[in-house]
C-alpha cells in the first residue's frame, strides 16, 4: 500500500475532520478549523500535514509557524493550543508525517519544533515536563452525586452561590467573555488575544463551541468559552471581575457547565492544562482534580535550548509587574501585537 503526505487545503477540510473524529490519538486540537482561525486571527504560516493511504487519511500533523525577536524562531503543533502533536493510525504514518515536518524544520530554518501532548517524536527529540498538568474526570449524570464529587470547602462555595440571585446563559456573542477575559490576564500580567481571535473560534466551531456566562443584576460577572469533542466538554479561555470571587460566580459556572455538558451528551469535563504552582493549577485540585503530567516533545537546532516562554521564567519577572499596572484600554491595544508571537 502506498503512503503520501500532503498538505490540506479548503477542499479537504471535511475529510480531515472526519479522520479527527474516528482517530484515537486525535483531540479537538488537530481540527482543520485550527487552520483558518490561527491564520485569520494571527496571520500565522500554518502546515496542516496529513498522511494518505491508497485514498484514505491515516494520520495529521497541523504545524504553525512562528518568528519573533522576543520569543524566537519555532514549529509548534499546535500554536495556540494545549495539545498536538502527530495523530496517527500506525508507527509508519506517524513517522512519515515527522519526516515532512522535520523537512520543513530545515526550510524554514527555525530554532525549535513543538510537539505537545501527545508528544510523539523520534531519535534526537527532547522530552519535556514539569511545566504543565492537565485535568479531567467523569461527570455524574445525578445532581446530587455530581455536587458530592466537589470536595466539601468548594462545595459550600457552589451551595452558598446556587442560593443567590444569579443567573447564567448560554451565549455566541464574544462580547462579555472578551471583556471578562481581558480583564483577567491584564490583571495576571499577560497580553491578551485579540477580539477577533475569540470571534473566528465562535464562528469556525460553531455548533462545537459556546459562552456561558453567570450575571448578577444583569451584570456579566464570569464568563467562559467552551469546546465539545466526542464525549468532553472543555472549559478552555475564561475570565472574571473582581466580585466573582466574592459571589462564587467562578464556581458557579463550572457547576453549570458541568450540567449543560450532560445535557449536549458529554460524560467527561476537561478542565484543560495549568501552570504547575499557579492559582488556576491550585482551582482545579480544590475542586477534587488529580493532575496528570503534560510532556513536550522538541526538536532543537544544534546550540538551541528548550524555549521557557512562560509566566515562571524569571526572565519575564518584571514585564508582567509591569504589565498589571497598564491601563485596560492600552493593554487591550498592544496585547494582541506581543501574543501573537507567544503561541
Amino acid at each position: 500500500m502506498s503512503l503520501r503526505i500532503a498538505e490540506l487545503d479548503n477542499a479537504g477540510a471535511d475529510r480531515w475532520d472526519e479522520y479527527v473524529d474516528r482517530c484515537a490519538e486525535a483531540t479537538f486540537f488537530h481540527k482543520a478549523g485550527w487552520k483558518p482561525v490561527i491564520e485569520d486571527s494571527f496571520g500565522r504560516r500554518s502546515f496542516f500535514l496529513y498522511a494518505e493511504r491508497d485514498g484514505e487519511i491515516c494520520g495529521v500533523l497541523p504545524l504553525v509557524h512562528f518568528k519573533s525577536r522576543m520569543f524566537g524562531h519555532g514549529l509548534i503543533s499546535t500554536g495556540f493550543c494545549t495539545c498536538g502533536g502527530p495523530a496517527a493510525d500506525d508507527e509508519e504514518a506517524r513517522d512519515a508525517l515527522v519526516v515532512q515536518a522535520e523537512d520543513i524544520f530545515d526550510q524554514t530554518g527555525v530554532d525549535f519544533m513543538e510537539f505537545r501532548q501527545p508528544g510523539h517524536g523520534r531519535a534526537g527529540w527532547i522530552g519535556h515536563q514539569g511545566i504543565y498538568a492537565t485535568f479531567g474526570r467523569e461527570i455524574e449524570a445525578d445532581e446530587a452525586a455530581n455536587l458530592k464529587q466537589i470536595p466539601r470547602k468548594q462545595r459550600a462555595v457552589v451551595r452558598k452561590a446556587l442560593t443567590r440571585d444569579l443567573s447564567h446563559q448560554i451565549e455566541s456573542d464574544v462580547g462579555n467573555l472578551y471583556d471578562l477575559y481581558a480583564f483577567s490576564v491584564r490583571n495576571l500580567g499577560t497580553p491578551v488575544f485579540a477580539r477577533k481571535y475569540f470571534a473566528n473560534m465562535v464562528k469556525v466551531f460553531a455548533e462545537d463551541c459556546d459562552i456561558l456566562t453567570v450575571f448578577s443584576d444583569g451584570v456579566p460577572m464570569s464568563s467562559v468559552l467552551n469546546f465539545y469533542f466526542r464525549d468532553k466538554v472543555m472549559p478552555h479561555y475564561t475570565g472574571g471581575r473582581f466580585e466573582a470571587r466574592r459571589l462564587g460566580t467562578n464556581d458557579l459556572m463550572y457547576w453549570h457547565l458541568m450540567r449543560h455538558g450532560l445535557e449536549r451528551g458529554c460524560t467527561w469535563f476537561d478542565f484543560g492544562r495549568s501552570k504547575i504552582g499557579t492559582g488556576p493549577h491550585a482551582f482545579k485540585k480544590n475542586w477534587g482534580f488529580e493532575p496528570e503530567p503534560v510532556e513536550h516533545a522538541f526538536k532543537l537546532r544544534t546550540g538551541e535550548e528548550v524555549p521557557e516562554i512562560n509566566p515562571l521564567n524569571p526572565k519575564y519577572r518584571l514585564f508582567i509587574a509591569a504589565w498589571k499596572r497598564l491601563p485596560l484600554p492600552l493593554a487591550n491595544l498592544i496585547g494582541p501585537w506581543i501574543v501573537r508571537n507567544i503561541g
